[in-house]
Protein backbone atom coordinates (compact mmCIF):
# COMPACT_ATOMS: atom_id res chain seq x y z
CA UNK A 1 0.00 0.00 0.00
CA UNK A 2 1.59 3.25 -1.19
CA UNK A 3 0.62 6.31 1.09
CA UNK A 4 0.14 10.11 0.60
CA UNK A 5 2.50 12.29 2.66
CA UNK A 6 0.28 15.17 3.91
CA UNK A 7 1.65 18.68 2.72
CA UNK A 8 0.44 21.61 4.34
CA UNK A 9 -0.17 25.39 2.20
CA UNK A 10 -0.70 24.11 -1.32
CA UNK A 11 -3.35 22.88 -3.77
CA UNK A 12 -3.92 19.02 -2.26
CA UNK A 13 -3.40 17.47 -6.40
CA UNK A 14 0.16 18.34 -6.30
CA UNK A 15 -0.13 15.27 -3.52
CA UNK A 16 -1.39 13.22 -6.72
CA UNK A 17 0.77 14.51 -9.65
CA UNK A 18 4.04 13.80 -7.76
CA UNK A 19 2.68 10.11 -6.26
CA UNK A 20 2.21 9.36 -9.87
CA UNK A 21 5.33 10.31 -10.62
CA UNK A 22 7.34 8.59 -8.68
CA UNK A 23 5.39 5.45 -9.18
CA UNK A 24 4.19 5.89 -13.53
CA UNK A 25 5.48 2.55 -14.28
CA UNK A 26 3.91 0.28 -11.43
CA UNK A 27 0.55 2.17 -12.31
CA UNK A 28 0.76 1.40 -16.15
CA UNK A 29 1.92 -2.24 -15.17
CA UNK A 30 -0.66 -2.41 -13.10
CA UNK A 31 -3.16 -1.56 -16.35
CA UNK A 32 -3.72 -1.82 -19.80
CA UNK A 33 -2.74 0.75 -22.95
CA UNK A 34 -6.44 1.55 -23.54
CA UNK A 35 -6.92 2.87 -19.86
CA UNK A 36 -2.88 3.89 -19.54
CA UNK A 37 -3.37 6.08 -22.82
CA UNK A 38 -5.24 8.89 -21.20
CA UNK A 39 -2.92 9.18 -18.14
CA UNK A 40 -0.89 11.86 -20.26
CA UNK A 41 -3.34 14.31 -20.77
CA UNK A 42 -5.17 13.88 -17.29
CA UNK A 43 -1.54 14.57 -16.07
CA UNK A 44 -1.28 17.79 -18.17
CA UNK A 45 -5.11 18.94 -16.73
CA UNK A 46 -4.46 18.39 -12.97
CA UNK A 47 -0.40 20.25 -13.31
CA UNK A 48 -2.43 23.46 -14.62
CA UNK A 49 -5.76 23.03 -12.52
CA UNK A 50 -6.68 24.70 -9.18
CA UNK A 51 -9.84 23.01 -7.61
CA UNK A 52 -12.80 25.28 -7.16
CA UNK A 53 -12.71 26.86 -2.82
CA UNK A 54 -15.54 25.95 -0.96
CA UNK A 55 -18.25 29.00 -1.30
CA UNK A 56 -17.30 29.02 -5.51
CA UNK A 57 -20.32 28.57 -7.50
CA UNK A 58 -22.09 25.38 -7.37
CA UNK A 59 -19.74 24.41 -4.72
CA UNK A 60 -21.34 26.15 -1.81
CA UNK A 61 -21.11 23.12 0.60
CA UNK A 62 -17.61 21.07 -0.02
CA UNK A 63 -13.89 21.74 0.13
CA UNK A 64 -12.66 19.71 -2.54
CA UNK A 65 -8.80 20.95 -1.63
CA UNK A 66 -9.85 19.56 1.52
CA UNK A 67 -11.58 16.92 1.37
CA UNK A 68 -8.62 15.38 -1.32
CA UNK A 69 -5.57 16.36 1.22
CA UNK A 70 -5.25 13.44 3.75
CA UNK A 71 -2.84 10.66 3.72
CA UNK A 72 -5.15 7.94 1.99
CA UNK A 73 -3.60 5.03 0.90
CA UNK A 74 -3.68 3.76 -2.69
CA UNK A 75 -3.52 -0.11 -4.05
CA UNK A 76 -1.13 0.53 -6.82
CA UNK A 77 0.73 -2.07 -6.56
CA UNK A 78 -2.85 -3.94 -7.17
CA UNK A 79 -2.03 -6.42 -3.69
CA UNK A 80 -4.59 -9.09 -4.04
CA UNK A 81 -7.19 -8.95 -0.55
CA UNK A 82 -7.70 -12.39 1.07
CA UNK A 83 -11.80 -11.87 1.02
CA UNK A 84 -14.49 -14.13 -0.33
CA UNK A 85 -17.04 -11.37 -1.18
CA UNK A 86 -19.67 -13.78 -1.17
CA UNK A 87 -18.70 -14.94 2.45
CA UNK A 88 -18.58 -11.20 4.02
CA UNK A 89 -21.05 -9.24 2.43
CA UNK A 90 -25.05 -10.16 3.05
CA UNK A 91 -27.31 -7.59 0.68
CA UNK A 92 -29.78 -6.07 2.38
CA UNK A 93 -31.72 -6.65 -0.93
CA UNK A 94 -32.99 -10.20 -0.78
CA UNK A 95 -34.93 -12.18 -3.34
CA UNK A 96 -33.34 -9.61 -6.16
CA UNK A 97 -32.59 -12.60 -8.08
CA UNK A 98 -29.88 -10.54 -9.42
CA UNK A 99 -26.41 -11.25 -10.95
CA UNK A 100 -24.01 -9.99 -8.70
CA UNK A 101 -20.63 -8.14 -9.15
CA UNK A 102 -18.23 -6.77 -7.46
CA UNK A 103 -15.64 -4.25 -6.61
CA UNK A 104 -13.76 -4.46 -3.65
CA UNK A 105 -12.22 -1.36 -2.61
CA UNK A 106 -11.18 -0.82 -6.27
CA UNK A 107 -10.48 -4.77 -7.79
CA UNK A 108 -12.58 -6.61 -10.15
CA UNK A 109 -14.50 -9.54 -8.42
CA UNK A 110 -17.71 -11.70 -8.71
CA UNK A 111 -19.56 -14.12 -6.76
CA UNK A 112 -19.48 -17.67 -7.60
CA UNK A 113 -22.28 -19.08 -10.44
CA UNK A 114 -23.39 -15.31 -10.85
CA UNK A 115 -22.45 -15.81 -14.61
CA UNK A 116 -25.21 -18.31 -14.70
CA UNK A 117 -27.71 -14.95 -14.45
CA UNK A 118 -26.64 -13.59 -17.57
CA UNK A 119 -27.72 -14.13 -20.75
CA UNK A 120 -25.92 -14.68 -23.87
CA UNK A 121 -25.05 -10.69 -25.45
CA UNK A 122 -24.39 -9.01 -22.06
CA UNK A 123 -21.18 -8.84 -20.94
CA UNK A 124 -20.15 -7.54 -17.25
CA UNK A 125 -16.52 -7.96 -15.94
CA UNK A 126 -13.12 -6.56 -14.92
CA UNK A 127 -12.20 -3.01 -17.17
CA UNK A 128 -9.30 -4.06 -17.31
CA UNK A 129 -9.92 -7.28 -19.16
CA UNK A 130 -12.75 -5.88 -21.45
CA UNK A 131 -9.69 -3.34 -22.78
CA UNK A 132 -7.89 -6.42 -23.26
CA UNK A 133 -10.04 -8.89 -25.39
CA UNK A 134 -12.10 -5.38 -27.24
CA UNK A 135 -9.87 -3.09 -27.72
CA UNK A 136 -11.49 -1.04 -30.52
CA UNK A 137 -14.74 -1.10 -28.31
CA UNK A 138 -13.19 -0.21 -25.37
CA UNK A 139 -11.16 2.84 -27.53
CA UNK A 140 -14.87 3.70 -28.63
CA UNK A 141 -16.24 3.87 -25.62
CA UNK A 142 -13.87 4.42 -22.65
CA UNK A 143 -13.06 8.10 -21.80
CA UNK A 144 -15.07 9.49 -24.55
CA UNK A 145 -18.34 11.06 -22.46
CA UNK A 146 -16.43 12.19 -19.24
CA UNK A 147 -14.86 15.30 -19.35
CA UNK A 148 -11.36 14.85 -18.36
CA UNK A 149 -11.26 19.23 -17.93
CA UNK A 150 -13.17 18.01 -14.72
CA UNK A 151 -10.52 17.29 -12.15
CA UNK A 152 -11.99 14.60 -10.38
CA UNK A 153 -12.22 13.31 -13.52
CA UNK A 154 -8.75 14.40 -14.61
CA UNK A 155 -7.68 12.27 -11.12
CA UNK A 156 -9.40 8.96 -11.73
CA UNK A 157 -8.07 8.95 -15.13
CA UNK A 158 -4.48 9.07 -13.86
CA UNK A 159 -4.37 6.89 -11.07
CA UNK A 160 -7.37 4.86 -12.19
CA UNK A 161 -5.88 0.97 -13.22
CA UNK A 162 -9.62 -1.49 -13.76
CA UNK A 163 -13.27 -1.15 -13.14
CA UNK A 164 -16.14 -2.66 -13.96
CA UNK A 165 -17.71 -2.50 -17.76
CA UNK A 166 -21.44 -3.59 -18.83
CA UNK A 167 -21.89 -4.14 -22.50
CA UNK A 168 -24.78 -5.13 -23.79
CA UNK A 169 -25.03 -5.76 -27.33
CA UNK A 170 -27.62 -4.97 -30.04
CA UNK A 171 -31.42 -5.93 -29.76
CA UNK A 172 -30.31 -7.93 -26.38
CA UNK A 173 -33.28 -7.66 -23.42
CA UNK A 174 -32.58 -8.01 -19.90
CA UNK A 175 -35.58 -7.24 -17.55
CA UNK A 176 -33.12 -9.26 -14.39
CA UNK A 177 -31.60 -6.77 -12.73
CA UNK A 178 -27.51 -6.81 -12.79
CA UNK A 179 -26.19 -5.79 -9.38
CA UNK A 180 -22.49 -3.76 -8.99
CA UNK A 181 -22.04 -4.06 -5.06
CA UNK A 182 -18.64 -1.79 -4.25
CA UNK A 183 -17.39 -2.65 -0.93
CA UNK A 184 -15.02 -0.20 1.19
CA UNK A 185 -12.88 -2.43 3.60
CA UNK A 186 -9.20 -1.67 4.88
CA UNK A 187 -7.78 -1.09 8.01
CA UNK A 188 -5.97 2.07 7.39
CA UNK A 189 -7.29 5.09 5.58
CA UNK A 190 -7.69 4.36 1.52
CA UNK A 191 -8.95 5.81 -1.39
CA UNK A 192 -10.64 3.50 -3.93
CA UNK A 193 -10.49 4.52 -7.59
CA UNK A 194 -13.63 3.25 -9.65
CA UNK A 195 -14.56 3.55 -12.88
CA UNK A 196 -17.95 2.18 -14.36
CA UNK A 197 -18.68 1.74 -18.32
CA UNK A 198 -21.74 1.20 -19.27
CA UNK A 199 -22.47 0.41 -22.78
CA UNK A 200 -25.83 -0.33 -24.33
CA UNK A 201 -26.46 -0.84 -27.85
CA UNK A 202 -28.92 -0.16 -30.31
CA UNK A 203 -32.39 -1.12 -28.91
CA UNK A 204 -31.25 -3.29 -25.92
CA UNK A 205 -32.63 -3.01 -22.15
CA UNK A 206 -30.80 -3.02 -19.37
CA UNK A 207 -31.84 -2.57 -15.66
CA UNK A 208 -28.61 -1.88 -13.01
CA UNK A 209 -28.41 -1.38 -9.30
CA UNK A 210 -24.98 -0.14 -7.50
CA UNK A 211 -24.68 -0.42 -4.10
CA UNK A 212 -22.16 1.67 -1.61
CA UNK A 213 -21.50 -0.01 1.32
CA UNK A 214 -18.40 0.92 3.56
CA UNK A 215 -17.62 -1.99 6.12
CA UNK A 216 -15.01 -0.31 8.88
CA UNK A 217 -16.77 2.52 10.65
CA UNK A 218 -13.83 4.02 12.13
CA UNK A 219 -11.32 3.90 8.95
CA UNK A 220 -11.20 7.32 6.47
CA UNK A 221 -11.92 6.01 2.92
CA UNK A 222 -12.41 8.30 0.18
CA UNK A 223 -15.02 7.28 -2.89
CA UNK A 224 -13.97 8.47 -6.27
CA UNK A 225 -15.96 7.13 -8.84
CA UNK A 226 -16.32 8.21 -13.03
CA UNK A 227 -19.03 6.47 -14.59
CA UNK A 228 -19.95 6.31 -18.65
CA UNK A 229 -23.25 5.34 -19.92
CA UNK A 230 -23.71 5.26 -23.45
CA UNK A 231 -27.10 4.86 -24.49
CA UNK A 232 -27.31 4.10 -28.61
CA UNK A 233 -30.68 4.57 -30.62
CA UNK A 234 -34.00 3.00 -29.50
CA UNK A 235 -31.93 1.48 -26.04
CA UNK A 236 -33.31 1.70 -22.48
CA UNK A 237 -31.36 1.95 -19.59
CA UNK A 238 -31.97 1.86 -16.02
CA UNK A 239 -29.86 2.41 -13.27
CA UNK A 240 -30.08 3.10 -9.23
CA UNK A 241 -26.67 4.10 -7.08
CA UNK A 242 -27.48 3.58 -3.44
CA UNK A 243 -24.97 4.61 -0.95
CA UNK A 244 -24.85 3.14 2.87
CA UNK A 245 -21.49 4.28 3.64
CA UNK A 246 -19.76 5.72 7.02
CA UNK A 247 -19.62 9.44 8.51
CA UNK A 248 -15.79 8.75 7.76
CA UNK A 249 -16.42 8.08 4.16
CA UNK A 250 -16.05 10.60 1.39
CA UNK A 251 -17.72 9.92 -2.09
CA UNK A 252 -16.73 11.99 -5.26
CA UNK A 253 -18.79 10.76 -8.28
CA UNK A 254 -18.87 12.14 -11.55
CA UNK A 255 -21.48 10.77 -13.84
CA UNK A 256 -22.14 11.50 -17.67
CA UNK A 257 -24.38 9.86 -19.83
CA UNK A 258 -25.09 10.22 -23.81
CA UNK A 259 -28.38 9.69 -25.11
CA UNK A 260 -29.17 8.69 -28.75
CA UNK A 261 -32.57 9.06 -30.35
CA UNK A 262 -35.56 7.69 -29.26
CA UNK A 263 -33.40 5.68 -25.81
CA UNK A 264 -34.85 6.10 -22.45
CA UNK A 265 -33.03 6.57 -19.40
CA UNK A 266 -34.09 6.85 -15.43
CA UNK A 267 -31.08 7.75 -13.04
CA UNK A 268 -31.96 7.27 -9.22
CA UNK A 269 -29.78 8.15 -6.72
CA UNK A 270 -30.53 7.52 -3.06
CA UNK A 271 -28.42 8.44 -0.41
CA UNK A 272 -29.42 6.76 3.25
CA UNK A 273 -25.88 6.38 5.08
CA UNK A 274 -23.18 8.73 4.11
CA UNK A 275 -20.39 10.88 5.20
CA UNK A 276 -19.68 13.54 2.75
CA UNK A 277 -21.06 13.20 -0.45
CA UNK A 278 -20.87 14.80 -4.05
CA UNK A 279 -22.81 13.41 -6.86
CA UNK A 280 -22.23 14.75 -10.00
CA UNK A 281 -24.63 14.08 -13.34
CA UNK A 282 -23.75 15.15 -16.65
CA UNK A 283 -26.66 14.15 -19.15
CA UNK A 284 -26.82 14.81 -22.96
CA UNK A 285 -28.93 14.09 -25.66
CA UNK A 286 -27.43 13.07 -29.01
CA UNK A 287 -30.49 12.26 -30.76
CA UNK A 288 -34.43 13.31 -31.03
CA UNK A 289 -37.40 11.66 -28.89
CA UNK A 290 -35.34 10.58 -26.07
CA UNK A 291 -36.03 10.86 -22.51
CA UNK A 292 -34.80 11.15 -19.55
CA UNK A 293 -35.99 10.52 -15.28
CA UNK A 294 -32.98 11.87 -13.25
CA UNK A 295 -34.47 11.51 -9.18
CA UNK A 296 -32.54 11.17 -5.87
CA UNK A 297 -33.33 11.30 -2.30
CA UNK A 298 -31.35 11.73 0.57
CA UNK A 299 -31.91 11.07 4.89
CA UNK A 300 -29.16 13.66 6.05
CA UNK A 301 -28.70 14.17 10.44
CA UNK A 302 -25.78 14.43 12.49
CA UNK A 303 -22.89 15.95 10.59
CA UNK A 304 -23.76 14.99 7.17
CA UNK A 305 -23.19 16.75 3.93
CA UNK A 306 -24.82 15.50 0.84
CA UNK A 307 -24.07 18.17 -2.58
CA UNK A 308 -25.67 17.18 -5.43
CA UNK A 309 -25.12 18.97 -8.84
CA UNK A 310 -26.74 18.05 -12.52
CA UNK A 311 -26.81 19.27 -15.91
CA UNK A 312 -28.91 18.35 -18.89
CA UNK A 313 -28.12 19.21 -22.15
CA UNK A 314 -31.17 19.56 -25.00
CA UNK A 315 -29.44 19.79 -28.03
CA UNK A 316 -32.02 18.12 -30.48
CA UNK A 317 -36.03 18.43 -30.84
CA UNK A 318 -38.68 16.54 -29.00
CA UNK A 319 -36.69 15.31 -25.81
CA UNK A 320 -37.84 14.73 -22.48
CA UNK A 321 -36.02 15.81 -19.00
CA UNK A 322 -37.90 14.94 -15.59
CA UNK A 323 -35.98 15.64 -12.55
CA UNK A 324 -36.42 15.73 -8.62
CA UNK A 325 -34.32 15.64 -5.78
CA UNK A 326 -35.64 15.14 -2.30
CA UNK A 327 -33.62 15.93 1.02
CA UNK A 328 -35.01 15.49 4.77
CA UNK A 329 -32.09 17.39 6.73
CA UNK A 330 -31.55 17.27 10.89
CA UNK A 331 -29.63 17.92 13.36
CA UNK A 332 -26.48 19.91 11.76
CA UNK A 333 -26.23 18.05 8.45
CA UNK A 334 -25.85 19.86 5.24
CA UNK A 335 -27.77 19.47 1.92
CA UNK A 336 -27.00 20.83 -1.11
CA UNK A 337 -28.84 20.71 -4.85
CA UNK A 338 -27.55 22.57 -8.20
CA UNK A 339 -28.81 21.67 -11.18
CA UNK A 340 -29.25 23.34 -14.89
CA UNK A 341 -31.09 22.20 -17.75
CA UNK A 342 -30.33 24.07 -20.73
CA UNK A 343 -32.04 23.73 -24.18
CA UNK A 344 -30.16 24.91 -27.14
CA UNK A 345 -31.60 26.44 -30.28
CA UNK A 346 -33.56 23.87 -32.54
CA UNK A 347 -34.07 21.60 -29.70
CA UNK A 348 -37.93 22.77 -30.61
CA UNK A 349 -40.42 20.60 -28.51
CA UNK A 350 -38.27 20.19 -25.65
CA UNK A 351 -40.02 19.49 -22.30
CA UNK A 352 -38.01 19.63 -19.13
CA UNK A 353 -39.09 19.80 -15.91
CA UNK A 354 -37.05 20.37 -12.57
CA UNK A 355 -37.87 20.25 -8.78
CA UNK A 356 -36.18 20.10 -5.83
CA UNK A 357 -37.79 19.81 -2.41
CA UNK A 358 -36.46 19.84 1.18
CA UNK A 359 -37.59 19.29 4.79
CA UNK A 360 -35.85 21.03 7.47
CA UNK A 361 -36.29 19.07 11.16
CA UNK A 362 -34.43 21.43 13.23
CA UNK A 363 -32.68 25.09 13.41
CA UNK A 364 -29.08 23.29 13.10
CA UNK A 365 -29.76 21.85 9.34
CA UNK A 366 -29.14 23.69 5.96
CA UNK A 367 -30.36 23.59 2.84
CA UNK A 368 -29.39 25.07 -0.17
CA UNK A 369 -30.82 25.17 -3.50
CA UNK A 370 -30.39 26.29 -7.14
CA UNK A 371 -32.80 25.49 -9.56
CA UNK A 372 -31.85 26.46 -13.11
CA UNK A 373 -33.24 26.91 -16.90
CA UNK A 374 -31.48 28.07 -19.50
CA UNK A 375 -33.62 27.78 -22.84
CA UNK A 376 -33.03 29.25 -26.03
CA UNK A 377 -36.10 28.42 -28.31
CA UNK A 378 -39.51 29.00 -27.94
CA UNK A 379 -41.16 26.01 -28.71
CA UNK A 380 -40.77 24.21 -25.43
CA UNK A 381 -42.45 23.29 -21.88
CA UNK A 382 -40.15 23.87 -19.65
CA UNK A 383 -40.63 24.02 -15.25
CA UNK A 384 -38.24 24.19 -12.40
CA UNK A 385 -39.08 25.12 -8.81
CA UNK A 386 -37.72 24.65 -5.30
CA UNK A 387 -39.29 24.51 -1.88
CA UNK A 388 -38.11 24.07 1.36
CA UNK A 389 -39.29 24.29 4.93
CA UNK A 390 -40.36 21.95 8.25
CA UNK A 391 -43.41 19.24 8.56
CA UNK A 392 -46.72 21.13 8.10
CA UNK A 393 -47.71 21.50 11.71
CA UNK A 394 -51.62 21.14 11.17
CA UNK A 395 -50.88 17.24 9.30
CA UNK A 396 -49.10 16.98 12.47
CA UNK A 397 -51.81 17.99 14.62
CA UNK A 398 -54.35 16.24 12.44
CA UNK A 399 -52.40 12.35 13.05
CA UNK A 400 -52.24 13.24 16.72
CA UNK A 401 -56.01 14.03 16.89
CA UNK A 402 -56.15 10.30 15.17
CA UNK A 403 -53.54 8.42 18.17
CA UNK A 404 -50.41 9.30 17.02
CA UNK A 405 -47.83 10.24 18.96
CA UNK A 406 -46.04 14.03 17.84
CA UNK A 407 -42.99 11.52 16.81
CA UNK A 408 -45.30 8.80 14.90
CA UNK A 409 -46.23 11.33 12.96
CA UNK A 410 -42.97 12.96 11.72
CA UNK A 411 -42.11 9.73 11.05
CA UNK A 412 -44.68 8.87 8.73
CA UNK A 413 -44.63 12.45 6.79
CA UNK A 414 -41.16 11.81 6.19
CA UNK A 415 -41.78 8.83 4.57
CA UNK A 416 -44.74 10.10 2.77
CA UNK A 417 -42.57 12.94 1.68
CA UNK A 418 -40.02 10.07 0.17
CA UNK A 419 -42.44 8.14 -1.48
CA UNK A 420 -42.72 9.65 -5.17
CA UNK A 421 -38.98 9.43 -5.18
CA UNK A 422 -38.71 5.78 -4.63
CA UNK A 423 -42.15 4.79 -6.85
CA UNK A 424 -39.74 6.44 -9.25
CA UNK A 425 -37.56 3.63 -9.62
CA UNK A 426 -37.45 0.88 -12.02
CA UNK A 427 -36.77 -2.11 -10.75
CA UNK A 428 -39.70 -3.34 -8.94
CA UNK A 429 -38.11 -5.20 -6.45
CA UNK A 430 -35.38 -3.15 -5.29
CA UNK A 431 -38.57 -0.31 -5.14
CA UNK A 432 -40.24 -2.66 -2.56
CA UNK A 433 -37.26 -3.32 -0.47
CA UNK A 434 -36.34 0.89 -0.49
CA UNK A 435 -39.37 1.64 1.31
CA UNK A 436 -38.09 -0.93 4.17
CA UNK A 437 -34.93 0.27 4.14
CA UNK A 438 -36.36 4.13 4.23
CA UNK A 439 -38.73 3.18 7.45
CA UNK A 440 -35.74 1.90 8.90
CA UNK A 441 -33.64 4.85 8.84
CA UNK A 442 -36.45 7.37 9.88
CA UNK A 443 -37.22 5.08 12.89
CA UNK A 444 -32.57 5.76 13.39
CA UNK A 445 -32.19 2.31 13.10
CA UNK A 446 -28.36 1.96 12.20
CA UNK A 447 -28.78 -0.98 10.07
CA UNK A 448 -27.16 -1.02 6.42
CA UNK A 449 -26.22 -4.03 4.19
CA UNK A 450 -23.12 -4.56 5.30
CA UNK A 451 -24.68 -6.00 8.67
CA UNK A 452 -28.02 -7.52 6.78
CA UNK A 453 -28.30 -11.26 7.96
CA UNK A 454 -30.78 -12.21 4.88
CA UNK A 455 -28.49 -12.77 2.17
CA UNK A 456 -29.29 -12.71 -2.00
CA UNK A 457 -26.98 -14.93 -2.89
Amino acid sequence: MIMIEHMEHMNSLTQYIELYKQNSALVDNGSVDVINSHRAEALEILENSILPPKGAENYEVVDLNKLLAPDFGLNLARIDIDVNDASPFHCGVPNMNSALFFLHNDIYAEASETRKNLPEGIYVGSLKDFCGRFPLIAEKYYAKIADIRNPLVALNSLLVQDGIVVWVKEGVKFEKPIQIVDILENGMPLMALRRILVIAEKNSQVKLLVCDHTQNDAVDFLNLVTTEISVAEGASVDLCEMEESTEKTVRLSSLYLSQDAGSSVSLSGITLYNGVTRNEYYCSFRGEDAKLKLSGMAIEDESRIIDTYSIVEHRFPGCHTDELFKYVADDNSIAAFSGLIKVFKGASKTQAFQSNRNIIGNDGARVFSKPTLEIYDDDVKCSHGSATGQLDEKQIFYMRTRGLSESEARFLLKQAFMADVIDSIAIPDFKMRLHSLVERRFAGDRHNCSSCKASCL
